[in-house]
C-alpha cells in the first residue's frame, strides 16, 4: 500500500515526485499466452539503471485484468522501495478501473494516471468531473490528471480538459499533478493551469523537448509519462543537470539526441489519426537500447522494416547506440524468450 494517508498525499507528492517517469510495457511468452516475468524484471532493472524515478505500467498492451495486476506486482517487487510504479487507469469501464486500480494499490503501486474509457462520451465538463472524482474517491493513490487530444474532449474545451475543470479537480486531496498535453502546440494550457491551481498540482509536460523552458521558467520538478527510454539515460541526466543549474552540460545532451527526438516525432505523426498509441513501435524503440522487446497482443499496430530502420538510424546518429541490435525477427524473439 502507499506510504501516505489521504491527507498527506499532496505533501508526499511535492516531496517525492522529483525526476523523470517513463513507461513500462508488459512482455509475453512467445505464444503470447502468458506474461514473461523474467523479461518484465529485466525491463524494470533497465529503467532503474537508466535513472528513472519510476514507470507507468501500461495497461493498453493486451493484458487481462488479472495479468495487469500481476504485472504491477512484479514491477513493484523488482523495483524496490526506491522505484515508483504508476497505475495506468485505462480500462473498459469505470467499475473495471476502480476494481483493478484498488488491487494495484494493494500490490504496492503508489501513483495513478487518470484516463477515460473509449466509450465514455461526456456531454460536459461536469460529466468528466463526476467520473474523475468517483475514481479518486475510490482509489487510494496519488493521482495525476491527464489532458490529451486522445480523449476527443476538444469539443468541450480546446485544452482537451479545461483549465477550470482541472482547477476544480485540484481540490481533491488525492490530485497531485497534471500531465498537461492538451491545447495543441501552444503553451496556453500550461499558463492557465499554473495560474489557476499551480500551488495545488505539479505540472508536467511529457513532451520532453519542452523541458528546458519548463524547468527554467516554473521549475517543473517531475516529468512524466512517456517513452523517454528511447533516448537511453539522456533524459534523466539532462533533467537532473538542469535542476542543478548545469545548463551547458545539460544542453549538450539535449541537442545530441535531437535526431532521435525528430524521428520519434515523425513516427508519432504517422499514426496520429488512429487516436491510439503505437505500443509496438514504442516496444521496438526501447529494445534498441537494451530492453526486452517482444511482441504484443492484438489489438496492436504492425511494425515495418522501413519505419524501424529510421528509428534505429536516428538512435545511431544521436550516439545513443552504436548499431542496431538485430533484425525485426530478433526484436520479436526478445532478449529473454520463454
Amino acid at each position: 500500500m502507499a506510504s501516505y494517508t489521504s491527507e498527506e498525499t499532496k505533501d508526499w507528492a511535492r516531496a517525492t515526485m522529483r525526476g523523470v517517469c517513463n513507461v513500462l510495457m508488459p512482455s509475453f511468452s512467445q505464444d503470447l499466452k502468458r506474461l514473461n516475468e523474467k523479461a518484465i524484471r529485466h525491463d524494470v532493472r533497465k529503467c532503474k539503471a537508466l535513472g528513472f524515478w519510476g514507470s507507468l505500467a501500461v495497461s493498453e498492451c493486451g493484458t487481462t485484468a488479472d495479468e495487469y495486476v500481476r504485472f504491477v506486482e512484479i514491477a513493484v517487487d523488482e523495483g524496490g522501495a526506491d522505484f515508483h510504479v504508476m497505475v495506468h487507469a485505462s480500462f473498459d469501464t469505470i467499475d473495471d478501473t476502480i476494481r483493478i486500480a484498488q488491487a494495484c494499490a494493494s500490490a504496492g503501486a503508489d501513483t495513478l494516471l487518470l484516463s477515460y474509457p473509449p466509450t465514455f462520451y461526456p456531454a460536459s465538463d461536469e460529466d468528466v468531473y463526476q467520473y474523475s472524482m468517483k475514481v479518486m474517491d475510490a482509489v487510494p493513490l496519488a493521482t495525476v490528471i491527464f489532458a490529451v487530444h486522445l480523449w476527443n474532449y476538444q469539443r468541450l474545451h480546446p485544452a482537451e480538459l479545461s483549465p477550470q475543470l482541472i482547477a476544480r479537480l485540484a481540490d481533491h486531496p488525492r490530485a497531485v499533478a497534471v500531465k498537461c498535453e492538451g491545447g495543441g502546440t501552444g503553451n496556453g494550457a500550461h499558463a492557465d493551469v499554473l495560474r489557476l491551481c499551480g500551488r495545488k498540482l505539479l505540472l508536467s509536460d511529457p513532451r520532453e523537448g519542452t523541458a528546458p523552458g519548463h524547468i527554467q521558467w516554473f521549475g517543473m520538478q517531475w516529468m512524466g509519462t512517456s517513452l523517454f527510454q528511447y533516448f537511453g539515460d539522456a533524459v534523466p541526466r539532462y533533467f537532473e543537470l538542469m535542476h542543478e543549474n548545469r545548463w551547458e552540460e545539460a544542453m549538450q545532451i539535449y541537442w545530441r539526441i535531437h535526431p532521435a527526438r525528430t524521428a520519434r516525432a515523425a513516427d508519432t505523426q504517422s499514426y496520429a489519426g488512429a487516436h491510439f498509441i503505437h505500443r509496438a513501435s514504442w516496444k521496438y524503440m526501447e529494445w534498441l537500447v537494451g530492453f526486452n522487446g517482444g511482441g504484443l497482443r492484438l489489438p496492436t499496430m504492425r511494425l515495418n522494416d522501413a519505419a524501424t530502420r529510421r528509428l534505429a538510424d536516428a538512435a545511431i546518429r544521436s550516439r545513443i547506440i552504436d548499431k542496431a541490435p538485430g533484425t525485426l525477427a530478433d526484436f520479436f524473439a526478445g532478449r529473454n524468450p520463454m
